[in-house]
């Protein structure tokens, strides 16, 4: 055992690399796939309460009604949808296909891009049907 300080870390840390769009989407991927089990407990929660009855049904949805249930249900569609498209980027690698390095961060940009603008678009579809057209 000596006493001279370490020069450099023992492993890899992320410190030390350069963030890259795919290394950026995998994290993103991961922490997506996290959130979704909460996202899931509130759909959980909203189903129970339909089943509960009508008085804790409209408590639970004037929560989800609120500026801050809306902006979380949005956040939990755009996780759900990154991650499907997080998903389908992996399945298109477990195919053998897109390993070219430019191809790898076009297709992590494809799925920032892709999941907003399919989040946004779901839920202008969602406020139009509700709205009655």
């Amino acid at each position: 055992m000596s006493n001279a300080p370490r020069t450099r870390p023992l492993s890899p840390h992320l410190s030390i690399y350069k963030p890259i769009p795919t290394m950026v989407m995998s994290i993103v991927h991961r922490i997506t796939g996290a959130a979704l089990y909460f996202g899931t407990i509130l759909v959980a929660w909203w189903l129970i309460a339909a089943a509960s009855g009508e008085v804790y049904f409209d408590f639970v949805n004037d929560i989800f009604s609120s500026l801050f249930g809306r902006l979380v249900l949005f956040g939990y569609t755009w996780a759900l949808v990154h991650h499907m498209l997080g998903g389908i980027r992996h399945f298109i690698w477990d195919l053998g296909k897109g390993f070219d390095k430019d191809i790898t961060t076009k297709m992590a940009w494809a799925t920032l891009a892709g999941s907003i603008v399919l989040t946004v678009l779901i839920w202008i579809i969602g406020y139009s049907v509700r709205m009655g057209g």
